[in-house]
């Protein structure tokens, strides 16, 4: 199966910032900070209260590249796609999200941590493997395991993630990595730290660039 198109777009970032915060106003400020950084790509959690309008809001701006994160069924697939959504991540194998993802083209990313779990993630029509949670599951290494496995798989790591390790991710193979609240510290954005939020984000792409 040929790689779906935006995937150019996230190899070439290599990052995505996974916005979780507990407000949308937060998740929305975090977005207009970190996009002064420099990033234009944006995991939008259903976990933030009303997430499918600000995705909506977001994805309305051509610039920006906006998808849905912790995205559990079908339902909630489809608002997020409404909403505007170019791509959708379950933290889980769910073959739910993928027909309604594949009716407007978007990319799917499913959740895996095992060999099994990764074939499972591909028979049900994955365009990216999501590796969560990352870390506790062994890091780089089990990265570089599972490529041994899985050669052509677009891996994409999560949890645990940041600027002084990604450069072990991709080296390991991951194709692009996600990177939650090192990037988005919600009490950095309660504070109004906008200096903090820029620095952390100037510093992941200054990894992801090495």
């Amino acid at each position: 199966m040929a790689e779906h198109t935006l995937i150019a777009e996230f190899r070439a970032a290599r990052l995505i910032p996974v916005v979780r915060t507990s407000t949308a106003a937060h998740a929305a400020q975090a977005v207009a900070w970190l996009r002064e950084a420099g990033l234009r790509i944006f995991e939008i959690t259903m976990t933030i209260p009303d997430a499918p309008a600000l995705i909506r809001s977001l994805a309305a701006d051509p610039d920006l590249l906006v998808g849905a994160g912790t995205v559990v069924d079908a339902e909630a697939a489809r608002a997020c796609l409404a909403a505007g959504a170019r791509f959708l991540v379950s933290p889980w194998v769910n073959p739910a999200i993928v027909a309604p993802a594949r009716v407007v083209g978007a990319c799917v990313m499913l959740g895996a941590a095992t060999p099994t779990e990764v074939r499972a993630a591909l028979t049900d029509g994955a365009d990216v493997v999501k590796i969560f949670p990352a870390a506790s599951l062994g890091g780089p290494g089990h990265i570089k395991a599972l490529r041994s496995v899985f050669p052509q798989v677009v891996f994409c790591p999560t949890g645990g993630v940041d600027a002084g390790n990604m450069g072990d991710y991709l080296a390991a193979g991951a194709a692009f990595v996600g990177i939650g609240g090192k990037l988005v510290d919600e009490r950095a954005i309660a504070a109004g730290d906008r200096a903090s939020v820029i620095a952390a984000a100037l510093a992941a792409q200054g990894m992801a660039a090495a």
